[in-house]
C-alpha cells in the first residue's frame, strides 16, 4: 500500500493484505446499518401491517448516503495531524455510531415506530459520514493496479455487515430478541476501532505523493475549486449520468421483492434464510468476481460484462411474479443467489471504475460526490410501492428489467469520451491504452 514514500522497482508493497483487511473492516461496520434497514426494516414495517407505499418510503431513512456530499468537503479539508486526517473522523464516529446501536436495542418497535425510525436515521448519518473519511483513507492508500482487490475489499466488507445484520442477526431474532441484535451491532463497531487503529495513515505530501504532485488543496474553498475543475473535464457529464442510472432498474425489483414474497406467504425467518443470508453470501462472492474481472479487463468492460449479467438476473422475480400464487422456495432461492451475484459483480466493478477517475486531491470529496450520485439514482425505488399500485408486482419487476438493459446503451457515449483529468499522471500511465477505465 502506499504510505507516501515511493517503492523502488520490485520492492515489496508493506501490508497490503493487512491494509485491505482493515479497509474491509472499517466498511463492515458502515453496512451493518445499511443491512438492518434494506432486510429487516421492510420486513418489520410490512408484518407490522404498514401500506406498501410507506414501507418504500421508509428507503428515505438512507437519505445521508445521498446528501453525504454536502459535508464532505469539511472531512477533506479538516482533521488532526496528530492522530491522522482521516482517523481524527472515523475514531468517534464509531464510537458514535457504536453508542446508537445500543440505544436502538433499548428502543424496541413496541415502543412506537418514530423513535426507532429516527434513531435508522441518526445511524445512517453516522455511518455516512465515516465512509466519506474511510473513502478517503481508501483513496490515499491505493495505487491503480489496486483498485480491483481495493474495491472488492470495500463492497465485501460493506456486504459482510450487510450480511451480519440482515442476515445472522435477523436468522437469530426468535433466540437473542431485537435487543440482541443492535447489542451485538454495537459490539462489532466497537471492534472496529481495532482495525482503525492498526492503520497508518500516508503522509500528505510525501516525497513523490500522488497527493502532492496534483497540489492538495489548503483550504475549504481549495477543495471546493478542485472538485469544480474535476467537474468541468470533457465526459464529466456522461460520467455522472452513468454512475447515476446503472443501480435504478436494480434498486426498483429489490425494493419491492420482499414484500411480494411476505405477501406470498413467506415469513420473516424464511427472508433471512434465503435473502438475508444466501443472497448476502452470493453477493459477496459476486463482488469477489467484480474485482478479479476490474483486475483482469479494462475497468469499462467489466462494468459492461456485469451489468449485462446483472439485467439477465433481473428477470428471475418477473418470472416468479408470472406463475401466479406462491412461488416455489426453490425458485425463489435460485433467483435471490443469481441476482445478488451478479449484482454484487457490478457494484464491485463500478466502484473500481469511479475511484479510478477521482482526482486524488480532493479524493473523499469527489468519491463521495460520485457515490452521492450513485446513491441518488437509487432513490426511485422509494416509489415501487406506487408503481406496485399501479402496475402489481409483476408490471414493476418488468420495469426494473427494461430500465437495467437501457442501462447499458451509456456504454457508448461513455466510450467516446473518456476524461484526461479525473486521474493523476501515474494513473493515466497505468490505465494507458484501457479506454476510460
Amino acid at each position: 500500500m502506499n504510505t507516501g514514500r515511493v517503492s523502488k522497482p520490485g520492492a515489496r508493497e508493506p501490508a497490503a493484505a493487512g491494509t485491505l483487511a482493515a479497509l474491509a473492516t472499517l466498511y463492515l461496520a458502515q453496512g451493518l446499518p445499511f443491512g438492518f434497514q434494506a432486510h429487516g426494516l421492510r420486513g418489520y414495517l410490512t408484518e407490522s401491517g404498514m401500506d406498501l407505499k410507506k414501507v418504500g418510503l421508509a428507503g428515505a431513512l438512507a437519505m445521508p448516503w445521498t446528501l453525504k456530499l454536502l459535508w464532505a468537503p469539511l472531512v477533506d479539508r479538516y482533521g488532526s495531524r496528530r492522530v491522522g486526517r482521516r482517523k481524527s473522523w472515523i475514531i468517534p464516529l464509531q464510537v458514535l455510531l457504536a453508542l446508537a446501536c445500543a440505544t436502538v436495542a433499548m428502543t424496541p418497535p413496541s415502543q412506537g415506530l418514530t423513535p426507532l425510525l429516527v434513531l435508522i436515521l441518526l445511524m445512517n448519518l453516522l455511518a455516512a459520514t465515516q465512509d466519506i473519511a474511510v473513502d478517503g483513507l481508501a483513496i490515499d492508500l491505493l495505487k491503480p493496479h489496486q483498485l480491483g482487490r481495493g474495491n472488492a475489499a470495500q463492497v465485501v466488507g460493506f456486504k459482510v455487515g450487510m450480511l451480519i445484520a440482515g442476515g445472522w442477526l435477523l436468522w437469530a431474532s426468535p433466540w437473542i430478541g431485537w435487543s440482541g441484535m443492535f447489542f451485538v451491532m454495537s459490539a462489532l463497531v466497537l471492534a472496529a476501532l481495532g482495525a482503525t487503529l492498526m492503520l497508518r495513515e500516508p503522509e500528505s505530501a510525501g516525497d513523490g505523493d500522488e497527493r502532492a504532485a496534483e497540489g492538495s488543496p489548503g483550504s475549504l474553498r481549495g477543495v471546493l475549486r478542485s472538485l469544480l475543475e474535476a467537474l468541468k473535464v470533457p465526459g464529466a457529464g456522461w460520467l455522472l449520468l452513468f454512475v447515476g442510472t446503472y443501480k435504478l432498474g436494480e434498486s426498483m425489483v429489490d425494493a419491492m421483492f420482499i414484500p411480494y414474497l411476505i405477501g406470498s406467504g413467506y415469513t420473516m425467518s424464511d427472508i433471512g434464510k434465503w435473502i438475508g443470508t444466501y443472497g448476502m453470501v452470493a453477493s459477496i462472492a459476486g463482488s469477489l468476481a467484480g474485482g478479479e474481472l476490474a483486475r483482469r479487463m479494462p475497468l469499462l468492460g467489466a462494468v459492461g460484462l456485469a451489468a449485462v449479467l446483472r439485467a439477465a438476473a433481473l428477470s428471475g422475480p418477473w418470472y416468479l411474479a408470472s406463475l401466479g400464487g406462491k412461488p416455489p422456495a426453490a425458485g425463489v432461492l435460485t433467483v435471490s443467489i443469481l441476482e445478488h451475484f451478479f449484482g454484487g459483480a457490478l457494484t464491485t466493478a463500478m466502484f473500481a471504475f469511479m475511484m479510478s477517475r477521482v482526482r486524488r486531491s480532493v479524493g473523499a470529496t469527489h468519491y463521495t460526490l460520485l457515490a452521492g450520485v450513485e446513491t441518488l439514482g437509487k432513490t426511485p425505488g422509494m416509489l415501487s410501492g406506487y408503481v406496485v399500485a399501479a402496475l402489481g408486482y409483476r408490471g414493476l419487476f418488468a420495469l426494473g428489467v427494461a430500465l437495467s438493459v437501457a442501462f447499458l446503451g451509456l456504454l457508448l457515449p461513455l466510450r467516446e469520451r473518456p476524461s484526461r483529468d479525473a486521474i493523476s499522471s501515474q494513473a493515466r500511465r497505468s490505465y494507458a491504452g484501457r479506454g476510460p477505465g
